[in-house]
């Protein structure tokens, strides 16, 4: 009897027994290494990531950027990312570990921060790519493949993370404090740029680096006004909320698929796992599945692919077979996984080929450990 690598991984994993199976793991490219690969069959889903970060490395031009519509250091960081989150090291032998390095140094080199610490000048991203490259940053802290790659990305991410916690300290009216906007100095905020930040906030405290609790208290609020439900304060109903989900500002009364599921995975990442909103957030999306037309879809689906996978304890196979129907149905073997874009749609929501490449990657590693019943097997 075969059995998948996300099967196989998951049963060690859960049994505790992936390092006495093993025995000693040495340096990580180490050519007498135990190869976790002959443990399991390769399915389709690793086939699928494999196609995609092909189709990334074929993309990378000679300064080591990976883009294709502009906002270079962004998509790059982004695709930095995605590289790590199948296995990628800068440190790497090989083409893989080669083009990781370069990206690397792409994004640190001189003249991409501000000496604010601001990085969504120079590619005109935008504080969405000020929160994509901070988080970029604390996922690589002391990943660097030399010393003074290591260096660089620690004082960048500084710089950064000052940068973000003084944009959020902004004067802002009541339902927007606590969430952040297009530019450092917004006087308002909205979700889609509030999520970067509350990812990278977290991913640098699980770094040890300086968190100030209240900038997490604060987003929480933000959060609550994002909240389409109503809020029970008092009576027999005090502590829970009514049917809703996540608008892109606060007010709006209609939530949306892309918004809801980031607001689902904003919650969790201030520690809110068993918040009402959150539950009434995962009963939404589970309602309304989404569709290959699904405005931002991409986006909505790496959120989605990650919230609900922390919500739903014995996960269902309609919510990963949703991301495959609407990822692969058209990837052939570009590794783009890919829809037609609709002329009159904007950049942020026509959702260039790199950056769709990345949230695919990201979307289904997320899914890795599941079931094996969730596979994309037939």
């Amino acid at each position: 009897m075969t059995c998948s690598r996300r099967h196989c991984l998951s049963s060690l994993a859960t049994m505790g027994m992936l390092g006495t199976a093993l025995g000693p793991i040495k340096s990580a490219w180490s050519q007498d290494d135990v190869s976790l690969d002959n443990l399991y069959v390769r399915d389709r889903l690793d086939e699928a990531c494999d196609l995609a970060v092909s189709f990334l490395l074929k993309a990378q031009r000679p300064e080591g950027s990976i883009s294709d519509r502009g906002h270079a250091i962004a998509l790059t960081s982004l695709a930095i990312m995605a590289l790590a989150s199948v296995g990628v090291e800068p440190g790497e032998p090989g083409e893989r570990g080669r083009a990781m390095r370069a990206a690397l140094d792409f994004v640190l080199q001189d003249g991409n921060q501000m000496e604010s610490g601001y990085y969504g000048d120079r590619d005109g991203s935008r504080m969405y790519g000020h929160g994509i490259i901070t988080l970029m940053l604390t996922e690589m802290l002391g990943m660097g493949a030399t010393e003074e790659q290591n260096r660089l990305i620690h004082e960048r991410l500084e710089a950064a993370l000052r940068l973000l916690l003084s944009s959020q300290s902004v004067s802002k009216p009541s339902k927007f404090q606590g969430g952040w906007r297009y530019a450092p100095g917004s006087t308002d905020s909205d979700l889609s740029v509030t999520i970067w930040q509350l990812m990278a906030l977290r991913s640098a405290k699980n770094d040890g680096m300086k968190v100030p609790a209240e900038a997490i208290e604060s987003s929480l609020g933000y959060l609550r006004e994002s909240f389409t439900g109503r809020r029970f304060d008092d009576g027999t109903k005090a502590g829970t909320v009514s049917e809703g989900g996540f608008s892109y500002t606060p007010g709006q009364s209609r939530p949306t698929f892309a918004m809801t599921a980031a607001g689902l995975l904003a919650m969790q990442v201030c520690g809110q796992y068993e918040a009402p909103e959150v539950a009434a957030a995962a009963d939404w999306l589970l309602a309304h599945r989404p569709k290959s037309k699904e405005r931002y879809l991409y986006y909505g689906l790496y959120y989605y692919a990650q919230g609900i996978t922390n919500t739903v304890a014995s996960m269902p196979r309609n919510p990963i077979e949703s991301c495959r129907r609407c990822y692969c149905r058209r990837s052939g073997e570009t590794g783009r996984g890919l829809h037609p874009v609709p002329k009159n749609e904007t950049w942020a929501s026509s959702t260039p080929h790199r950056l769709r490449s990345c949230l695919y990657l990201f979307a289904f590693t997320t899914c890795r450990f599941i079931n094996d019943d969730t596979s994309l097997h037939g």
